[in-house]
């Protein structure tokens, strides 16, 4: 197994540097059918998926949510420029936090902000999350650079097949670690929550 490990890391900075948000002005400002909504978001976040053939958003996935009050139901079966914002927050979240997190999550967000016409509405509260997202993308990178680099120096008593394979497992292990950690924090967070039905 040979990777090319300086350029493995030059890749992986590189692409978090390009990692942006959908920019609510770019939600359409008029009601969509779902298929209009499937459509938006498979456009909007096609870069954001692993494999070419992965589904961003599926129609199942929008009445589960719905289902699931994750998402406010449609109004004449079409779905507002703040349904695709809760949507879009769905489909971070999903990849980390179980359905019922995320309803205890979301629930105060949407029973608060959803269809708010007076003060902060929930375009004001997305984009305010995500400028304080994309500013971070910087120290992430140095994050991840220490994180590389301290790979890089274990196992250095192993021959070199098995050296390269194991500081790339290494490097593996130490963003899992970050990510364990970050979820346990998230769920004692979340649990911390006023959430209807939720016992402390």
């Amino acid at each position: 197994m040979t990777v090319d490990k300086d350029n493995l890391l030059e890749s992986i900075l590189e692409s978090i540097g390009r990692i942006d948000y959908v920019h609510a002005k770019d939600i359409p400002n008029i009601d969509l059918y779902m298929d209009q909504v499937t459509t938006f978001m498979e456009e909007q976040l096609r870069t954001t998926k692993r494999y070419e053939e992965d589904k961003v958003l599926t129609k199942t996935m929008i009445n589960n949510y719905a289902k699931n009050n994750l998402l406010p139901p449609p109004v004449k079966k079409k779905y507002t420029r703040e349904h695709l914002l809760v949507l879009i927050f769905v489909y971070y979240f999903k990849n980390i936090l179980s359905i019922k997190d995320i309803e205890t999550l979301l629930k105060p967000l949407t029973d608060r902000y959803f269809g708010a016409e007076d003060g902060f509405d929930l375009k004001k509260v997305y984009d305010e999350v995500c400028r304080m997202e994309k500013s971070r993308i910087g120290q992430m990178q140095e994050d991840i650079r220490e994180l590389y680099q301290s790979a890089e120096g274990v196992f250095s008593d192993a021959s070199e097949d098995e050296k390269e394979y194991l500081q790339l497992f290494a490097f593996i292990c130490n963003l899992s670690f970050d990510v364990y950690v970050k979820k346990q924090i998230i769920e004692k967070l979340i649990d911390e929550l006023p959430s209807a039905g939720r016992k402390k």
